[in-house]
C-alpha cells in the first residue's frame, strides 16, 4: 500500500495526523525562531552596536550578567553578609541542579568573575573549583554552561558572528562561517578600530578584550584574499561578510566546551587547538594553508563562551603549556600557525589527592602562579543537607513507597556528623555543634561563639561521608519488595552495612568513627521520636486549655497574693504549688527562678490585655511545651501504651492509641504502618523505664 493512500485511509478514520501536526504548528513560536536566526550585513551590525554596546561584552561580562539577571539576596549568617545568588537556585529547571549550602563558595566564584569582567586580572587565570568527590563542582559547571546557552536565547544575552561568502569547487557561491565564532567587529582593521568605536559613542576601556583581538587564521585567510581582489577596498571586503546571530550551544560546539582527560597513552594536545585535515592538503597543497586545518579544538569551539576541564590537574604537560598561554595572554597556538586570540572563561575542578599533587610538584610552579582556587566543601549545615536527599527523594517521585518522618533527616544528620571536626571545648558534643550550626539557640552559645568554632577548623567539610553514598543506600532501602514504607533504621542500617566495602574510606579508624556516629544519630533519633509520640499523646487541646488555664489562675494568685477558688468545692484555698512547680520543672525552671518566670507569664497575659488580645498558650513555646509534658505525664499510665509490647492490648486500650495514631498520621506524616512501628518502638522505649521527655 502507498503511502499516499495509509495517509488518507489515517485521515477518514478520525484526521489524526492533520489534528497532532496542527496542534504541533500551535505549539511552535515561528516569531521567536525568526528572531534567533537573524542575519544581516556588517553595517546592520554596526547599527545595532551604536543602540547597543552590550554587544561587545567579552566572556566574563556576560557570564557575570547572565548570572545577575536571575537576581540576588543578602544574608546574614553569623553576622556575617552572605550574598545567595539565586542563578544557583537553577530556577529555569525546577531546581534539578540547584546548590544548596555553598553559598560562601559561590559568592567567593561570582566575585572572582565580576573583578574579571572589570579587567582587574583574574580574567588570566584558571579558575579552579577545589573540594572533596560529590561536593557538587561539576554541578557547579554544568549550571554555568546551560545558564550561557539559556541567556543567549534572551535579548539581554544576544551576541553575533559571521559568514563569508566565497564560491566551492563547483563556482556554487556558499558562506562559511567563522569556524571560533568572532565577534564581527574584528573585520574592522586594529588601527582603526578605536576611531569607529568611539564615532559609535562605545567606550573602548571596557571592552578592551574584544577591542584588542585580531582574526583567527581561516577568516585572515579570507580576509587578505578578498582585499587582494576588492584593491583594498575594505568596506567591499565586509559587503562580502553575513552577519548572524549566535547562539551558544555545548552540543553543536558553539561557545561551551569540554575537556576531559584520557589515558596517558591516548592525550593529544590537538584536541585543544585543532588538527590538520589530511584530506584537504591534497586540495589546498599546504598543510599550512588555514582552509585545511580543523579548527575545531576545545578551545577554538568555546570561544565567547566558557570551556570545562574535569580533572584538570589530570592533564599532561603538553596540555599544560596550552592552558598556560590561554589563561595568561588569551592566546593559543593551532599547529603551523600564529598565536591565535580566544575570548573565554577557563574554568576546571579537581579533586584533593590531585591537588596536592600539584601543591607539591615542582614543574607546576607556574600553573600553581596562574590559578585561583575556590574550595567546595561538603554542607555542613543539616537543613541544606536535607534539601539535597528530599530533591530526589519526595513523593512526587517516589511512588508506591512512603518515606517515613524523619528518614531523610537522620541520613542526613549522619553525613553532616561525619564531615565536622571534634569541637575543642569540651562542654560541647558533636551533635550540640551540629545543631549550632543549623541555626538552633544553646545555653551559653552565641551566635559569635558559632563564628568562633567555625574560624577554629581547617579543614572542616573537607572530610567525610559524600552525598552520593546517602543518596545510594536511600536507594537500596527504596527497592526492597519487602517494604511499603521506609523508615530511619532502615537506612541507617543499610548505611552502617556499606562501610564495609566503601572504597573511598582510607582505614578501620575512620569505619569505627563513622559507625560511633551512627549510633550517635540513632540516640538522636530515639528522643525525636520519643517527643514527638509524647506530642501526639498530649494533643487533647480541650485537656490542653483546661490544664493551662489551671496553671494561669495558680500563678495570677500566687503573684497577687490571693487565694484560688476550687471549682469543685467552690472554698477558696492556697495557689497549688505542687502543680505550678510540675509543670515548671518539666522545662528546667529551678526553685530559684520560679517567682521570675511566673512574673513573666503574667506581664505577657497584661500587655496582650491592654492591646485587647487573649492569651493562648501556644504564643508561648515555653509554656507550650512545660503543658503537654505534663498532660503527656498524667495520660500516659492511662493510655498503658507499654501493652503494645506485649501485644495484649483492651479495646478501650486500643482505641486511644488509635486516636494518638491518627493524630501521628494527621500532623506528623506518618503513615499508618510506620506510625504503628513508631509507637511500638517507643512502648518499648517505655517498657525499659525510659521516660525522659526532652529533646
Amino acid at each position: 500500500m502507498s503511502t499516499k493512500r495509509k495517509q488518507e485511509e489515517v485521515s477518514s478514520n478520525g484526521g489524526n495526523v492533520p489534528s497532532i501536526l496542527s496542534s504541533m504548528r500551535n505549539l511552535t513560536d515561528n516569531k521567536r525562531f525568526q528572531q534567533l536566526s537573524w542575519s544581516g550585513s556588517f553595517e546592520d551590525y554596526l547599527n545595532m552596536l551604536r543602540d547597543d554596546a552590550k554587544l561587545l561584552r567579552n566572556a566574563f561580562q556576560r557570564l557575570y550578567d547572565m548570572i545577575l539577571t536571575y537576581g540576588y539576596e543578602e544574608l546574614e549568617d553569623n553576622k556575617d553578609k552572605i550574598i545567595h545568588y539565586k542563578f544557583f537556585d537553577d530556577p529555569n529547571y525546577e531546581g534539578r541542579d540547584a546548590i544548596y549550602g555553598l553559598d560562601r563558595s559561590l559568592m567567593k566564584l561570582v566575585h572572582l568573575f565580576k573583578s574579571a569582567a572589570k579587567g582587574y586580572g583574574t580574567q588570566k587565570r584558571v579558575l579552579l573549583l577545589h573540594g572533596p568527590v560529590g561536593s557538587s563542582k561539576s554541578t557547579i559547571v554544568r549550571l554555568i554552561k546551560k545558564g550561557l546557552e539559556d541567556y543567549s536565547h534572551t535579548d539581554e544575552g544576544q551576541l553575533y558572528s559571521y559568514s563569508w561568502k566565497i564560491q566551492d569547487q563547483e563556482g556554487n557561491e556558499i558562506w562559511e562561517p567563522c569556524p571560533m565564532h568572532e565577534d564581527p567587529l574584528h573585520l574592522i582593521p586594529l588601527e582603526l578600530r578605536k576611531t569607529v568605536l568611539s564615532e559609535l559613542n562605545i567606550d573602548c576601556t571596557e571592552n578592551a578584550t574584544v577591542v584588542q583581538s585580531d582574526l583567527c587564521p581561516f577568516c585572515r585567510y579570507y580576509y587578505q584574499e578578498k582585499l587582494t581582489d576588492y584593491d583594498g577596498d575594505w568596506v567591499s571586503v565586509v559587503g562580502d561578510v553575513k552577519v548572524m546571530r549566535t547562539l551558544l550551544s555545548e552540543q553543536d560546539r558553539i561557545g561551551i566546551g569540554t575537556f576531559q582527560p584520557k589515558d596517558e597513552k591516548n592525550q593529544d594536545s590537538t584536541e585543544l587547538t585543532g588538527d590538520i585535515n589530511y584530506r584537504k592538503i591534497a586540495l589546498y597543497g599546504s598543510d599550512s594553508d588555514p582552509r585545511a586545518f580543523n579548527f575545531d579544538g576545545e578551545f577554538n569551539i568555546a570561544n565567547r563562551g566558557i570551556i570545562e576541564f574535569i580533572e584538570v590537574l589530570k592533564l599532561e604537560v603538553a596540555f599544560l603549556y596550552d592552558l598556560l598561554g590561554a589563561s595568561q595572554e588569551s592566546k593559543i597556538k593551532p599547529k603551523k600557525f600564529p598565536q591565535t586570540d580566544i575570548d573565554e572563561v577557563i574554568i576546571g575542578h579537581t579533586n584533593e589527592p590531585e591537588y596536592r599533587k600539584l601543591q607539591n610538584n615542582e614543574f607546576m610552579e607556574a600553573l600553581r602562579d596562574r590559578t585561583v582556587k575556590i574550595d567546595v566543601p561538603y554542607i555542613t549545615r543539616l537543613d541544606h543537607e536535607i534539601k539535597i536527599y528530599e530533591k530526589d527523594f519526595n513523593a512526587d517521585k517516589i511512588t508506591g513507597k512512603h518515606i517515613a518522618p524523619h528518614t531523610i533527616e537522620m541520613a542526613a544528620m549522619w553525613a553532616v556528623l561525619t564531615r565536622l571536626e571534634e569541637p575543642k571545648r569540651a562542654q560541647l558534643t558533636l551533635m550540640q555543634k551540629l545543631k549550632l550550626y543549623n541555626g538552633k539557640t544553646l545555653p551559653g552559645f552565641t551566635e559569635d561563639s558559632v563564628q568562633e568554632l567555625k574560624e577554629e577548623v581547617r579543614r572542616e567539610g573537607m572530610d567525610g561521608i559524600s552525598p552520593r553514598y546517602i543518596q545510594d543506600k536511600i536507594s537500596n532501602a527504596l527497592v526492597n519488595e519487602d517494604e511499603n514504607c521506609i523508615n530511619p533504621f532502615m537506612v541507617l542500617n543499610e548505611l552502617e552495612a556499606g562501610l564495609e566495602h566503601h572504597g573511598l574510606i582510607a582505614t578501620d579508624e575512620h569505619r569505627r568513627r563513622y559507625r560511633d556516629l551512627l549510633a550517635l544519630v540513632k540516640e538522636e533519633y530515639e528522643d525525636v521520636v520519643k517527643n514527638e509520640v509524647q506530642r501526639a499523646i498530649a494533643a487533647d487541646e480541650e485537656a490542653l486549655t483546661r490544664l493551662c488555664s489551671n496553671y494561669i489562675d495558680n500563678v495570677k494568685a500566687y503573684t497577687q497574693k490571693e487565694k484560688v477558688k476550687n471549682r469543685y468545692t467552690g472554698q477558696s484555698e492556697e495557689p497549688d504549688e505542687r502543680l505550678m512547680r510540675s509543670i515548671e520543672e518539666k522545662i528546667d525552671i529551678p526553685e530559684s527562678r520560679k517567682d521570675d518566670f511566673r512574673r513573666e507569664i503574667m506581664n505577657y497575659i497584661g500587655a496582650l490585655a491592654i492591646e485587647g488580645k487573649t492569651f493562648d498558650y501556644r504564643t508561648n513555646e515555653r509554656l507550650q511545651k512545660a503543658l503537654e509534658l505534663k498532660l503527656f505525664e498524667d495520660q500516659k499510665d492511662s493510655i498503658k501504651l507499654t501493652s503494645l509490647v506485649s501485644q495484649v492490648v483492651d479495646k478501650d486500650t486500643q482505641e486511644k492509641i488509635d486516636v494518638v495514631k491518627s493524630r501521628m498520621v494527621k500532623h506528623y506524616h506518618y503513615c499508618d504502618v510506620c506510625a504503628t512501628d513508631v509507637l511500638q518502638y517507643v512502648a518499648s522505649i517505655f517498657a525499659r523505664g525510659d521516660v525522659k521527655g526532652d529533646a
